[in-house]
């Protein structure tokens, strides 16, 4: 039941990403990688306007409150926390420069 609650939050998430021109968005499914959380949903935009834009969207659509927001007056790097759900939001140069798909490379990759 979690499972399937959690898989529709993460399509719920990644519609709110794309309705805001989200690029390459992936999902990494962590459950046994790591106790932090159970998935990452990565994704980047071109300008500090739109990963904040994207951003906004989830938060403001999204009725549960986040544990935490970081990053988002700068827009360069916003993580949306909501426990077992972490939402990375990366200006395209910030995305290439911390590479984190490679850092997490034994997760595997949810196709929504």
């Amino acid at each position: 039941m979690k499972y399937n609650t959690n898989l529709r939050k993460i399509k719920k998430i990644v519609n709110l990403i794309n309705d805001k021109k989200g690029e390459n968005t992936i999902i990494l499914d962590l459950k046994n990688l790591t106790w932090i959380t159970d998935y990452f949903i990565i994704t980047s935009g071109e300008s500090l306007i739109q990963t904040k834009a994207i951003a906004e969207n989830i938060i403001s659509n999204i009725k549960e409150v986040p544990v935490s927001i970081e990053g988002i007056e700068d827009g360069r790097w916003i993580l949306i926390d909501y426990g077992e759900i972490i939402i990375h939001i990366f200006l395209n140069e910030t995305r290439e420069y911390y590479k984190l798909e490679k850092l997490w490379a034994d997760a595997k990759i949810i196709e929504i």
